[in-house]
């Protein structure tokens, strides 16, 4: 759900001029860029799926309403640990997909998120979350986010990163509790 709205000052009614407003609440992480299994991206070499399982997966979701073409057919993994997620409602879930002959279906479901780099820089992107009950092999660890945005520059393992996350969609907690950072 985006939670975007339309506000209207009296002013700005008056000259017929609209403001858009982001109502969208937002969590903060830190994360650190780690090695993923590089199934996503095609880099692991695995011949059932030679140019990645995204680029496999992408007219599935395209078909299904979710346009993905902006963004790098590629994940950055982000460990958030020593915190954890809860997934509470997805943006976009596609249940029982059946995108590869070598694989059984899977359901996918994807969250708002945005990527901010030591820099400054801000980018919109999307936690791919392939469910872990019907994902039949490449596990990730609890704690690591799929994030798919734009290529990033010399983005490397083992830098910080924040993550900043929709919180009607996912909540990070700390691992020992059910307490939300906010």
């Amino acid at each position: 759900m985006n939670r975007e709205w339309d506000v209207f000052h009296p002013f700005e009614k008056r000259y017929n001029l609209k403001q858009r407003v982001d109502m969208t609440i937002w969590s903060r992480v830190s994360g650190k860029v780690i090695q993923g299994h590089g199934v996503a991206s095609g880099q692991a070499n695995d011949p059932r799926f030679p140019e990645g399982t995204l680029k496999m997966q992408w007219p599935f979701f395209t078909s299904l309403g979710l346009q993905l073409d902006a963004y790098f057919p590629g994940t950055i993994n982000v460990s958030i640990h020593p915190h954890r997620y809860i997934v509470k409602q997805a943006k976009h879930t596609f249940r029982q997909v059946q995108w590869s002959d070598d694989a059984p279906p899977e359901d996918f479901s994807f969250f708002d998120c945005r990527i901010v780099l030591k820099t400054g820089q801000r980018m919109d992107g999307l936690v791919y979350y392939p469910h872990p009950e019907t994902k039949p092999e490449h596990f990730q660890v609890p704690g690591t986010l799929e994030v798919l945005t734009e290529f990033i520059d010399g983005l490397s393992y083992g830098l910080t990163v924040e993550l900043e996350l929709n919180s009607t969609q996912v909540l990070i907690v700390a691992n020992q509790d059910e307490t939300p950072l906010v």
